[in-house]
């Protein structure tokens, strides 16, 4: 009997081209969009947005031209609480949230997973660009990256737990992204050459403070900026209006750059500094997943990324709580931002991550 596959399509070439894959192994396949949200969004012709109406028009298409089954499933209330509330209140707690993260880790690989097994899947796929193999001498199941080094997609991958890995299928993984494009146009995909989505899919215009303020109904309230010491420079206009590192727009004349190096809630201060106040060599890591292990075994050298495109850095991570990381790098990294996630890794192997901290 065939294994029955659930596949998270997208509308974009990717996911469908995983669909096409997952049909060629043999497994019995339906194809599965989530909606998302309801408010109609105001996308022009640039914007680079996901989960649109005319992507799941592209995704019903693809599925049609597959002979495969075609799921549309409603989930604007897990996505809402878990991914549109949580980007909101970490702005508001003076972090920078990473919602695509999250996006897969309550979305994609929980609820899409409950959905499937109710339809008697064994598994789900997507069009992520990762792999997933089993360690032979352990039994546990390891995240790996993709084999395209310009596409992989672990990073955002990190907090899947033992139980999604050994039911999610990455077709991808061992694909370079040309390859993929040239098995879409050969299967005549209706999405073959549409370009990657880049903007958050519930923020098209990419205005996250005011999507944040007409979402919550809260306005963040202005304040001063201040340098290390304390002094005033000016004043700005809400702190979720500033990132850590950022430069641009800060209205500010000063002999040199400045640039945000952190935000202090208690007193409502953003404050600024010049490009070596951004170094730390050190930060903490809550919210931790760990794959190869449910503990670390102890201070482990490793390389670490703390944004996405960021390159891997060389560091020694050390659990120092049940629930925390502590991670030392071997030369300061460059505006580690709370509420961003840092990804262990070791080779092409994914060990583990969390979120950045800001105060321990």
């Amino acid at each position: 009997m065939k294994k029955k596959v659930i596949i998270a399509m997208s509308g974009g070439v990717d996911s469908s081209v995983a669909a096409y894959l997952m049909i060629q192994a043999g497994y019995e396949c339906a194809g599965a969009t989530m909606k998302l949200y309801d408010k109609p969004q105001d996308i022009s012709a640039n914007t680079r947005a996901c989960c649109t109406p005319s992507d799941t028009e592209d995704a019903r298409h693809v599925a049609a031209g597959l002979g495969i089954l075609y799921y549309v499933f409603p989930m604007q209330e897990e996505f809402r609480k878990n991914v549109i509330q949580k980007f909101s209140d970490t702005y508001f707690a003076g972090g920078t949230p990473n919602p695509c993260i999250d996006c897969n880790r309550f979305l994609k690989f929980d609820a899409l997973l409950q959905k499937a097994r109710e339809l008697g899947a064994e598994y789900i796929a997507s069009g992520h660009y990762a792999r997933i193999e089993q360690d032979p001498d352990t039994g546990r199941y390891l995240l790996k990256k993709g084999l395209d080094p310009s596409k992989d997609q672990s990073y955002v991958l990190y907090s899947m737990n033992q139980d999604q890995l050994s039911h999610t299928l990455f077709p991808l993984g061992g694909y370079t992204k040309a390859e993929i494009r040239r098995i879409a146009q050969e299967q005549g995909f209706v999405n073959a050459d549409k370009p990657e989505s880049q903007d958050i899919c519930f923020v098209p215009d990419g205005d996250y403070a005011s999507f944040i303020e007409e979402y919550t109904g809260k306005h963040s309230q202005p304040g001063n900026f201040v340098d290390q010491n304390g002094n005033i420079l000016g004043h700005h206009k809400g702190q979720i209006h500033y990132t850590i590192g950022q430069r641009r727009g800060l209205g500010i004349s000063a002999p040199e750059s400045l640039y945000v190096c952190g935000k202090s809630l208690k007193d409502n201060t953003v404050i600024l500094g010049g490009k070596q106040d951004l170094l730390t060599d050190t930060c903490y890591v809550s919210d931790i997943n760990l794959i190869p292990w449910d503990k670390m075994p102890g201070p482990v050298s490793c390389k670490v990324k703390v944004r996405y495109r960021q390159p891997e850095q060389p560091a020694i991570a050390e659990q120092v709580g049940e629930d925390l990381l502590k991670i030392t790098f071997s030369q300061p990294q460059r505006a580690v931002t709370p509420g961003q996630a840092a990804v262990l890794y070791d080779g092409d192997t994914v060990l583990g991550g969390g979120t950045i901290l800001g105060e321990v």
